[in-house]
């Protein structure tokens, strides 16, 4: 099979880098860590005007979706610039309350899609965090077949990531759905979640490499540039390697998962919720793949600035400080690589 993004799914990342790149994202992410959570939500908003969120609602409920492999183009480009915020919990919501579908729905739905709604959510399986819940207008939770709106962010954890902040939600809070459907749903969103960050752990280690390769073009030792040394070729090829490898498994989950919301009977609630073994192992794949490459590029970034990688002034520090815990989010690789196994 050979996978190739149209003219306008290209023309769509195009866009989305120019619009982030004019919005100085390393300042953004300080203010974020810092708890000035304003710049941060009105970029949000104006990736919302791109359309970004409304890509997993649908239309139904005034979205443009599910469209798994813009989603992908998206969060790819989101990776490479470190927005903050909530990015692939606010998707895999849009997953999950539109399985879940009934009032909630209604009422969540529109505004995830618009970008007046960041929601962060926790599910069954992946952890007992939801991140940056303070910067949330809703943290949701899933146990068993309930669904539920957490009455607050609860405590902080520790975070390797300042701009990414971790939560523990408050316990408690009326069930706002319930029944055999959220379990579906919550199985679909936990998928979304993984691909979600999967291509923004992809676009955080190309954007490593990139800031390495121009940093050793500069860098001289013994009167030539560091990137002129074999050892240092074959660090950065490897890099890229991962990377490029890591591409196609991404975008070969898109289209599986595109696949199973196109099959028929598939709608929400039904076929976007259920999920399929092969879409799932196809996540899985990609999920370790992306991750393993992205955290592979920090290690080189950082071995390759040598002292000066590890200075809070430097932006490349808030990308160095993200690979990992993508790379672990939403399945750790040993968990994503049993997954493989079983589908």
């Amino acid at each position: 099979m050979r996978f190739l993004l149209t003219d306008e799914q290209r023309e769509f990342g195009r866009s989305l880098d120019a619009l982030l790149t004019a919005a100085d994202t390393p300042a953004v992410l300080r203010a974020w860590a810092a708890g000035d959570h304003g710049p941060g939500r009105a970029l949000w908003g104006r990736l919302a005007d791109a359309g970004v969120f409304a890509l997993a609602v649908p239309e139904a409920y005034g979205g443009v979706g599910p469209l798994p492999v813009e989603a992908a183009v998206a969060c790819v480009e989101l990776g490479r610039h470190a927005v903050p915020g909530p990015v692939a919990e606010t998707l895999a919501a849009g997953v999950l309350l539109a399985g879940a579908g009934g009032p909630v729905a209604e009422e969540w739905l529109p505004g995830i899609a618009s970008g007046a709604a960041v929601v962060s959510l926790t599910l069954e399986g992946y952890g007992p965090y939801a991140p940056d819940a303070d910067a949330a207008d809703a943290v949701f939770t899933v146990t068993g077949d309930e669904l539920r709106l957490a009455p607050g962010p609860g405590e902080p954890s520790a975070s390797a990531d300042p701009a990414r902040r971790l939560f523990r939600p408050e316990p408690g809070g009326a069930p706002v759905a319930k029944g055999p459907a959220i379990r579906a749903a919550a199985r679909a969103a936990g998928d979304t979640a993984a691909f979600a960050t999967a291509a923004l752990a992809l676009g955080c280690g190309e954007e490593l490499l990139r800031a390495t390769v121009a940093y050793v073009k500069q860098r001289t030792q013994f009167g030539v540039p560091v990137g002129s040394f074999q050892a240092v070729k074959h660090r950065l090829a490897d890099t890229l390697l991962g990377l490029e490898f890591a591409r196609p498994l991404l975008y070969g989950a898109a289209v599986e998962l595109a696949s199973e919301v196109s099959r028929p009977g598939a709608g929400v609630g039904s076929g976007s919720a259920e999920g399929s073994p092969g879409a799932g192992a196809a996540v899985a794949a990609a999920k370790v793949a992306a991750g393993e490459a992205g955290y592979a590029a920090a290690r080189t970034a950082l071995q390759l600035h040598g002292a000066i990688g590890y200075t809070e002034e430097l932006d490349l520090a808030w990308w160095l400080r993200r690979a990992r815990p993508l790379r672990d989010a939403w399945g750790t690789p040993s968990a994503c690589r049993a997954r493989v196994l079983a589908g």
